[in-house]
């Protein structure tokens, strides 16, 4: 579903709370896919925000020029505003939101991160190319009918195609967030699900291999599909981020 005008779409904040959760949608998404799980965690007593990354809930076309860099300072931005607000602080993504998640969580003083089916590696072949395939294939369309199962079609709301040159930078975020995993030193919770055909099944355990923080943990998920978030199953991402950051609350 492309019609990012619809109310669900856009950015959220629930402020009432001391702890302070910053949840990020993925590459071509809109707040949207965060939005059932924003709601199930305001319900829980915590304080949270859904931003809108530059480029996106507009039109496809909307993201030619748009760089990794714009994304990473608009959720910087965020970050830091409810970092200054809240005495607990957490972030969590979904897909490239989850790896813009690790990426401050790696650059800032957070209290814990929640990356969910954040890819460290992509079942995607092509994706290296795209610089290439660019100059000849200038729009990607990932969709037919506009349909995909397994998800809330009234929360899955985001772009059916985007420009080629785009997945370069979302290759960058993938390799950075990857590249400096070490520097995580927070409490660490990685949600990915058996039926994710996007991101590749070893991504949670990188991640928890990688980063040096003593509490970490792994939530699995039964059969939803990428965009977990906005399946059936949210509630499971709900309660299991609910209970992991109420138990390590400093």
């Amino acid at each position: 579903m492309e019609d990012c005008s619809l109310p669900q779409a856009q950015p959220f904040d629930f402020p009432e709370g001391d702890h302070g959760i910053l949840l990020i949608h993925g590459f071509t998404g809109t707040p949207a896919h965060m939005r059932l799980v924003g709601e199930g965690l305001r319900d829980r007593g915590f304080a949270v925000r859904g931003i809108l990354l530059p480029g996106h809930g507009e039109v496809p076309s909307a993201m030619a020029g748009v760089t990794w860099q714009d994304w990473l300072f608009a959720c910087r931005k965020a970050a830091q505003e409810m970092r200054e607000k809240y005495a607990r602080f957490t972030v969590a993504g979904l897909s490239m939101g989850g790896c813009l998640a690790l990426m401050l969580a790696e650059q800032m003083e957070v209290d814990a991160c929640v990356p969910i089916a954040a890819p460290m590696k992509s079942t995607n072949r092509l994706r290296p190319l795209s610089p290439v395939l660019s100059l000849v294939q200038p729009m990607i369309h990932k969709r037919v009918d506009g349909v995909r199962p397994g998800l809330l079609q009234d929360y899955d709301i985001g772009y059916d195609s985007y420009p080629t040159s785009s997945v370069r930078h979302l290759s960058v975020i993938m390799s950075r967030s990857r590249q400096n995993l070490h520097l995580v030193r927070c409490p660490v919770l990685a949600v990915q699900s058996h039926g994710d055909k996007t991101v590749t099944a070893d991504s949670p355990s990188i991640i928890l291999n990688g980063v040096s923080s003593v509490v970490k943990a792994q939530l699995w998920l039964d059969e939803a599909p990428h965009v977990c978030t906005a399946s059936p199953e949210y509630p499971k991402i709900v309660e299991g981020m609910a209970a992991f950051l109420r138990k390590w609350e400093k």
